[in-house]
């Protein structure tokens, strides 16, 4: 089957501001698989769960050892979330919002559809002391299969939304740049969100005066935000998927023909992302870089999500077959 037609238009990037240099902490790899564990999260328990690229649902000890799979989505499994009930959020492409019961193995589907279309790139999602979900859409018109689409059509069809727990379904925010990492602060007054391609973070106010409208926390990142997830300390974990592309930013801005054309091209002649591994913790109140690692492997790159457990910063990726870790004590 081909690739779906884009619609580009012009569009002007964020400019790139520098963060604070990051350590280059050893990396450890724990082979995944099913390959491409895109993010990882721990339970009450303190096991592990990633989802791999074949649509594996895996589990792992708190250490890293023991990989298991437990579930297969048939779709590619990407941003998880555990619920209040033992049981765990799938956020998939191209199958929507998904909860699976870890005892059986069961996925059971809780958003299909949104307005009357299909929601076909659910990203990112997290569920509140309430049992209230939100969850990110990066965008309207692609699968994963074809995410560089969106890039190259620089529109705002990303979105967040929120599944009440009657079921009830609303969506929040419209217009962003490719929604993806979305994780509430330590006290639950606000998410912080993440555009990948806007280059930003910011913070979608839950309580108090500001509640319903969007502050920005991080700006003009100097790469792409991907997954998000909150420490012990309240700092939010970012992980940098890639650095800005200068040329992919000249061609936003460029005649939309351009990348129409790019998008023609075969796979191996298209733009590439830089192979690096990094992530940073932003203050969830300033925005400033407090921690991070950047660093390179020959193995891992892509980093795609970043979450301290039992004193590592456990790393996913779309880059390779492998979760990694770095002690977390040596990201500052």
């Amino acid at each position: 089957m081909g690739r779906p037609p884009i619609d580009p238009v012009r569009w002007q990037a964020p400019p790139v501001e520098p963060l604070p240099p990051a350590p280059a902490a050893d990396l450890t790899l724990v082979p995944i698989p099913g390959a491409e564990p895109e993010d990882v999260r721990v339970d009450a328990d303190g096991r592990l769960w990633v989802g791999a690229a074949d649509g594996s649902i895996v589990c792992l000890d708190a250490d890293g050892t023991n990989p298991r799979v437990v579930a297969n989505t048939g779709g590619r499994p990407l941003g998880l979330a555990c619920t209040r009930d033992g049981r765990l959020l799938v956020c998939d492409s191209p199958r929507g919002l998904l909860r699976l019961d870890p005892s059986s193995g069961q996925c059971e589907t809780l958003v299909h559809h949104i307005g009357g279309r299909r929601l076909q790139f659910c990203s990112n999602a997290v569920e509140m002391p309430d049992g209230t979900v939100y969850f990110t859409e990066s965008t309207s018109a692609f699968t994963i299969d074809d995410y560089l689409g969106a890039i190259l059509e620089a529109r705002g069809r990303g979105a967040l939304h929120r599944r009440d727990p009657d079921g009830a379904i609303s969506t929040l925010l419209e217009g962003l740049y490719f929604a993806n990492g979305v994780t509430p602060t330590a006290d639950g007054s606000a998410l912080v969100f993440a555009e990948t391609q806007a280059r930003r973070l910011s913070k979608y106010w839950l309580t108090g005066p500001d509640a319903g409208s969007v502050t920005p926390l991080a700006v003009n990142l100097p790469a792409m935000p991907d997954n998000l997830s909150t420490g012990a300390d309240g700092r939010i974990w970012c992980a940098m998927v890639t650095p800005a592309n200068p040329l992919a930013d000249r061609l936003a801005g460029a005649p939309p023909l351009l990348r129409r054309l790019i998008w023609r091209l075969p796979s191996r002649l298209q733009p590439k992302p830089e192979k690096v591994v990094w992530a940073v913790a932003f203050d969830p109140d300033t925005g400033d870089a407090i921690a991070g690692v950047h660093t390179t492997h020959p193995q891992f790159w892509m980093a795609t999500s970043a979450l301290e457990h039992a004193g590592r910063l456990w790393l996913g990726s779309i880059g390779g077959p492998y979760l990694g870790w770095v002690d977390l004590a040596a990201t500052g």
